[in-house]
């Protein structure tokens, strides 16, 4: 990680906004621009813990979905579907855990126009194993407050939903 800054580059480019006549939208560009810098924060750590397992978050993400079907096995366009992203990412998550031995591609039983994805027996195990880390190591301990947890939920949630995300 890097040297922490010695101010808030958010903070001041704030006040750049606001000073450049901008003040109307400085407070939503810095919101916007904290949530970018977090994410890519979190994205960070996540990947960090990650990388002992081979895994991206991309490909971690289909794995775990994939654990909780009922059956260990989804059809990819409601797998691109339940992640929120295009199906080439879902193609190419596919393409990689299937060259690890981590998922199989079939055809769909019932619809002669669908992909099947289904979890290995490997699959499941990693899953299973890089979920408990990311339990232990960044779930369990996020940075932030238990009750900023669930204000961060509800906000996000609501602007979420404007935003036709649901």
């Amino acid at each position: 990680m890097n040297t922490p800054l010695s101010r808030d580059p958010i903070a001041e480019a704030q006040s750049n906004w606001e000073r450049h006549g901008w003040a109307e939208v400085a407070s939503p560009m810095a919101a916007i621009t904290a949530i970018m810098r977090t994410q890519q924060i979190l994205l960070l750590r996540i990947e960090a813990v990650l990388k002992p397992f081979g895994l991206k978050f991309a490909r971690y993400e289909l794995l775990a979905l994939l654990s909780f079907s009922k059956h260990g096995a989804l059809p990819m366009n409601k797998a691109s579907a339940l992640l929120q992203v295009h199906p080439t990412s879902v193609t190419n998550a596919v393409d990689r855990l299937e060259r690890d031995g981590l998922v199989k591609r079939s055809p769909h039983p019932t619809d002669g126009r669908a992909t099947l994805i289904t979890l290995s027996p490997a699959g499941k195990t990693l899953a299973k194993r890089a979920t408990a880390a990311l339990n232990e190591e960044i779930f369990s301990q996020s940075g932030f407050a238990d009750d900023d947890v669930q204000t961060l939920i509800k906000v996000l949630a609501r602007f979420r939903q404007r935003s036709g995300d649901f």
